[in-house]
């Protein structure tokens, strides 16, 4: 008797747990498959970020994160979003459109992250990515007016973005950038010439239409 209740004890948790799963795990196999899996576009022009701290590679953010939204939730300036049914396996994950909302790098998100997906990381060594600038649109940059407005929205200030040195009023990006888009959010050329990029792609971009 004993033996059995013991059993019951151990069991009665674990199918609790896979219970409270189980929208989850049916949310993901609801959706629809898509032939691309990879979350950046083709032309690179434009990236959805990933909030701070989550795994660089997407396969495992995707495994990690159980959907729960708590994230968006929490997120102050609510510049997080979900995918919803068109994006496949990356369906209820999080990402971040910087043209819209950029991160203010609060740190919120990975504090509230039930799982490993979005694991606690310093706030200058988060990796969403890197500003770039294309200079022939940027307008300090083609002499049309006198900007800033990327260097002094950045939480990491001189650190990550500051001046061109022979032209005060030309933004330049520095390596202690974190990708979290405010700078994005606020340039105000019509076409926004600066974006955040995959790290390896450097800081300067030439034209693009």
């Amino acid at each position: 008797m004993f033996r059995r209740t013991a059993i019951k004890g151990i069991l009665k948790p674990v199918l609790y747990g896979l219970l409270a799963l189980l929208p989850y795990a049916l949310a993901r196999l609801m959706a629809p498959m898509v032939e691309n899996q990879n979350p950046i576009p083709p032309d690179r022009r434009r990236l959805r970020l990933r909030p701070p701290g989550a795994l660089q590679n997407d396969f495992a953010f995707t495994e990690a994160c159980i959907g729960c939204g708590l994230c968006g939730e929490i997120c102050p300036p609510r510049c997080i979003k979900f995918y919803q049914r068109q994006g496949g396996e990356r369906v209820n994950t999080p990402y971040i459109v910087p043209e819209e909302k950029g991160c203010t790098l609060c740190g919120k998100c990975m504090k509230v992250c039930p799982t490993d997906a979005l694991m606690p990381v310093a706030r200058n060594d988060i990796n969403m990515g890197i500003a770039q600038i294309d200079r022939t649109a940027c307008y300090p940059w083609v002499d049309r007016g006198v900007c800033g407005a990327c260097a002094t929205i950045c939480p990491l200030g001189s650190r990550a973005i500051g001046f061109d040195f022979a032209n005060i009023y030309r933004p330049v990006v520095k390596a202690g950038c974190v990708g979290c888009g405010l700078c994005v959010e606020v340039c105000p050329h019509p076409s926004v010439p600066i974006r955040v990029a995959l790290r390896f792609e450097g800081t300067i971009t030439g034209h693009r239409s």
